[in-house]
């Protein structure tokens, strides 16, 4: 008996579809239904777009029977962080502020996924701009995790992270400034992948910190990032940080993988990060000696490799991102500052404190880690470390403020833009899933992501689902 099209992964939908196995206007069916079924209790949905959607998912049907399959995402329903501006379809960012927001074009990314056939049914929940919390003095209600209702997802990617994970939506689109999306994917039990910064455009993505900022894939398994990256990773000439140069092999990355294991990669264990700079919780250090045991069993060379104490990038990346997403917001801050939300409106106030100086020394800082840190770097393929302290802490928590220790290590490769994947690598004793993070060197995108799909196999992860409760009338 074949499994529930929600409990396929974006690759097993895929395949379907290009195979004329399942239809997208069925695959579509499945997902809006699924929605009105749970998304009542969940609130990962902001906008849905069904019309739009199933007009989209004809269209796919029509030319893939005419043999004019355009790709993997063919026919694949992707929901949108609503940052991601969509023409002629409202934007909020979650915020009040741009409640009646309406884009005249489509993001780069929302663009690209379009002429490769995917379908775009929803826009989804995240912290007010990316930074404001999981917050409930918003016009919508917080995104929940699926794993616990009464548990919180973290973000800001939060309704992606969601979304996917309660089998809603096979894939989604995340940003990533400090950790947004694979903060949520850890916590939600689902792949995230942060790209190497300038791989994936941003144009249209309602910026937070320009220097920080990356946008990327969530989805189930680290193929299917893969599979939505060979889509996204493209140069911009309207993105300014845009990279212009081939893009990564993703797809035969995973082939490789699947063929040769992990022979002849060598992986660094960033072993003080969780044992002395921020010491983990035990199911996340029990998770992590699996993981490393993996590894090895999959013909990986493994060996401790020290960077520099985690700390050190914290300071610098705060002092950026709060400095830089108070430029974009002054001018709203300044004329009604209540329209945002608590957390928000703090967080983002707060970087008018930092100076000149401050700003300065922290680049030159950053500049000295990219250094160091891709230095200790040399000669391995990839690192790896937790991607939180421990699992889902209770819906609210605030997982930004002043706090010791620090909830999540996703900072570093914010900082330093190389590539960063977080992949479910085990479960607690309560059933809430863990994280494992693979970062890599710039534009060893597939790589990391090669060695996340190898990881997931071995350690079975991926055949757990969520249960969920009926959504309240």
């Amino acid at each position: 008996m074949s499994a529930p099209l929600h409990e396929l992964s974006l690759a097993e939908l895929s395949r379907q579809i290009a195979a004329r196995a399942l239809s997208p206007v069925e695959l579509l069916e499945s997902c809006l239904g699924r929605i009105r079924e749970h998304d009542g209790g969940l609130n990962s949905v902001l906008l849905l777009m069904e019309e739009g959607a199933m007009a989209e998912a004809r269209q796919a049907e029509a030319e893939i029977a005419a043999g004019r399959h355009r790709g993997p995402l063919h026919g694949i329903p992707i929901g949108l962080k609503d940052i991601y501006e969509t023409a002629g379809i409202p934007t909020t960012a979650h915020s009040a502020v741009l409640r009646d927001h309406v884009p005249a074009q489509d993001a780069t990314s929302v663009r690209l996924l379009r002429q490769a056939g995917a379908v775009i049914p929803a826009k989804l929940a995240t912290w007010e701009f990316a930074i404001g919390g999981t917050s409930f003095d918003l016009p919508w209600p917080p995104a929940r995790n699926p794993w616990d209702r009464m548990r919180d997802p973290t973000g800001s990617s939060s309704g992606s992270a969601v979304a996917v994970a309660a089998g809603l939506l096979p894939g989604a689109m995340g940003s990533d400034t400090g950790g947004s999306i694979r903060n949520p994917a850890a916590w939600c039990g689902i792949a995230g992948h942060k790209p190497t910064y300038g791989l994936v455009s941003r144009r249209g993505v309602l910026p937070l910190a320009w220097s920080l900022d990356h946008a990327g894939p969530m989805a189930w398994t680290a193929e299917d990032c893969a599979l939505m990256m060979s889509v996204l990773a493209a140069h911009d000439p309207e993105d300014p940080a845009s990279a212009d140069g081939p893009a990564p092999d993703f797809a035969g990355a995973i082939a490789a993988g699947r063929k040769h294991g992990l022979a002849g990669l060598r992986i660094g264990v960033v072993r003080h990060f969780f044992e002395r700079d921020v010491p983990c919780t035990p199911p996340v250090l029990a998770a992590m000696e699996d993981s490393i045991r993996a590894l090895r069993e999959l013909g990986a060379e493994v060996a401790e490799v020290v960077l520099p104490a985690f700390a050190e990038y914290a300071a610098p990346g705060n002092i950026i991102a709060r400095a830089e997403s108070w430029t974009i917001h002054e001018a709203w801050l300044r004329e009604d500052p209540m329209r945002y939300g608590a957390y928000g409106r703090q967080r983002l106030a707060s970087g008018a404190l930092v100076s000149a100086s401050d700003y300065l020394h922290a680049q030159r800082r950053r500049a000295m880690l990219i250094a160091r840190t891709f230095g200790a770097m040399e000669g391995l393929d990839a690192v790896v470390f937790p991607t939180a302290r421990g699992t889902a802490e209770p819906i609210g928590v605030d997982t930004l403020s002043p706090r010791s220790p620090p909830a999540f290590f996703a900072r570093v490769f914010n900082l330093v833009g190389g590539p960063a994947l977080s992949v479910c690598n085990g479960f607690s004793d309560e059933g809430l899933p863990v994280g494992l993070q693979i970062a890599g060197r710039p534009f060893d995108d597939h790589v990391v992501l090669r060695i996340g799909d190898a990881v997931e196999r071995a350690l079975g992860t991926r055949s757990r689902r969520p249960v969920l409760e009926m959504a309240e009338a």
